[in-house]
């Protein structure tokens, strides 16, 4: 099935502010409270801030354009405990990083998923996969560093096993934890994220 991947920005820019939100609230994911909180309350506001980058996922259904998903992208400095790395991916990641070989955490910037959601609304998640839905957004981060350069992607997600089985499958691996921000805590279960990191030269 084709999909077609539009910016909140341009579509902000092209029908205005109040017709962008009637599409944003009109999407459902009660499997995530926090992939619907954010698309509604704070996607907009995020990309006026440049904090980040919403693109909806849209497909042709019974004849209308609906969104069938969405992503959000930021860049992040995050910390990843070197002993959580394999020796391979140790190298690799090492040319992107701050600090010295005898530190026990690289520093490093790198673009982050902070959202991903299927939208349930009418059951237009049943027109893509999760996999579909993933590649689509690590396809966007690999148009940004054919021209900035870069290879890795991390994201952030609760410590669920379906969720970790989903990204594994799909070539991240777990490198730490992020204790939950207060303004988090509503929106996720538990007190902290899983952090996953995928070299996209692999994939």
């Amino acid at each position: 099935m084709a999909y077609n991947v539009i910016s909140l920005k341009d579509m902000y820019e092209a029908i205005g502010e109040e017709k962008t939100k009637e599409i944003l609230d009109s999407f459902e994911c009660p499997l995530n409270k926090d992939v619907e909180y954010f698309i509604k309350e704070k996607a907009i506001q995020f990309f006026k801030m440049r904090i980040s980058n919403t693109f909806l996922v849209c497909s042709t259904y019974r004849g209308s354009n609906v969104v069938v998903g969405y992503f959000a992208l930021t860049n992040k400095v995050t910390k990843i405990k070197r002993s959580s790395l394999s020796n391979s991916i140790r190298k690799r990641i090492n040319r992107f990083s701050e600090g010295v070989a005898i530190e026990k955490y690289y520093t490093v910037a790198l673009p982050l998923i902070g959202q991903l959601g299927k939208n349930y609304k009418n059951n237009y998640n049943l027109l893509i996969s999760g996999d579909e839905l993933l590649k689509l957004a690590c396809d966007k981060i690999k148009e940004a560093q054919n021209i900035l350069g870069g290879k890795f992607v991390f994201i952030e997600c609760e410590d669920k096993e379906k969720l970790r089985q989903f990204y594994e499958s799909n070539g991240f691996v777990c490198f730490g934890k992020r204790n939950l921000e207060k303004d988090e805590k509503e929106q996720n279960s538990g007190n902290y994220l899983l952090q996953m990191l995928c070299d996209l030269s692999n994939t």
